[in-house]
């Protein structure tokens, strides 16, 4: 299947790019020549931007902001500048040949009825990767915005990729090009499938969700024939892991977990939740108190 050349994949030349905003076309240019006249309040400068959101190599930069559209976009600090991303549907608002993305519109071709059977060639493939690495982008982001459920969204749809892609991939090399992150895809919907129960305060569901990410890898490693290597797997022993900090919390009552999370605000100066946090304990121990000495 070649991509539709209707669809604008490539970003413009090095070349046309070397040239600046006015090597891009008209419509620049014609915003170019009213921002020299001073009809247009608008620059074109990054720093008014992120001037004030220093960059943290060693850490993921990402927050939430209002579009001049009025939807919302997340945002993701990088070196050198800024990655901006739509919250709903493709992220970086295209929609190939009217549909959400890519995907959708292949998966759309691919169940018509009557419809051949068709291998994807390697620039299909490549399109659909780069694709793939946007919803990356954006569910990483939400992850470290605690927006669980556009990551658990966007993981299941990037599982939904590597599915189509095993299907009609041309051979074992180009489907594990793609469901070689299977594990850490899954193990990312796994932690927001868990962390949207905890939320709700549903430990057991919690529980259950880290079961089924951990039954799912091992299917996985399983598909591969490496059974074995089950301790190799970083993936897997992250789940295990984490299974066991949910089920420790789960035997801890209410102010042992009040008390951890009062020692970690400390550590983190964060003195306000600290103060919020200290009285939340005080009435909690004075209820214990009252109600040991009732008759």
């Amino acid at each position: 299947v070649q991509a539709p050349a209707a669809i604008a994949f490539s970003p413009p030349t090095a070349r046309a790019s070397a040239r600046g905003p006015r090597a891009l076309g008209g419509r620049l240019s014609a915003i170019d020549r009213l921002l020299t006249q001073g009809v247009l309040c608008l620059s074109l400068d990054l720093r008014s931007i992120i001037g004030d959101w220093d960059f943290e190599p060693d850490q993921l930069q990402a927050r939430v902001i209002r579009g001049d559209d009025g939807l919302d976009k997340i945002q993701m600090r990088i070196d050198l500048g800024v990655i901006q991303l739509e919250m709903d549907g493709r992220p970086d608002g295209d929609k190939p040949h009217g549909f959400e993305s890519l995907l959708d519109y292949l998966e759309a071709r691919a169940s018509k009825p009557g419809a051949e059977p068709f291998q994807l060639d390697a620039e299909t493939s490549a399109h659909l990767m780069r694709e793939g690495l946007q919803y990356y982008h954006r569910y990483l982001a939400a992850f470290h915005l605690d927006l669980h459920e556009i990551v658990v969204r966007d993981t299941e749809r990037n599982l939904r990729l590597f599915a189509f892609v095993c299907e009609h991939a041309a051979g074992e090399r180009e489907k594990l090009e793609f469901d070689q992150y299977r594990p850490y895809v899954l193990m990312m919907r796994t932690r927001s499938r868990a962390a949207l129960a905890l939320e709700s305060g549903e430990i057991a569901e919690a529980l259950e969700r880290i079961d089924d990410g951990i039954a799912a890898i091992r299917a996985f490693l399983a598909e591969y024939h490496q059974d074995g290597r089950e301790q190799d797997c970083s993936e897997l022993r992250f789940l295990r892991r984490y299974r066991r900090e949910v089920e420790r919390d789960r035997k801890q009552g209410p102010l042992e977990r009040l008390e951890e999370q009062l020692t970690l605000s400390i550590k983190l100066e964060q003195y306000e939740e600290a103060a919020r946090l200290r009285d939340l304990i005080k009435k909690l121990r004075g209820a214990d108190s009252a109600g040991s000495s009732a008759p």
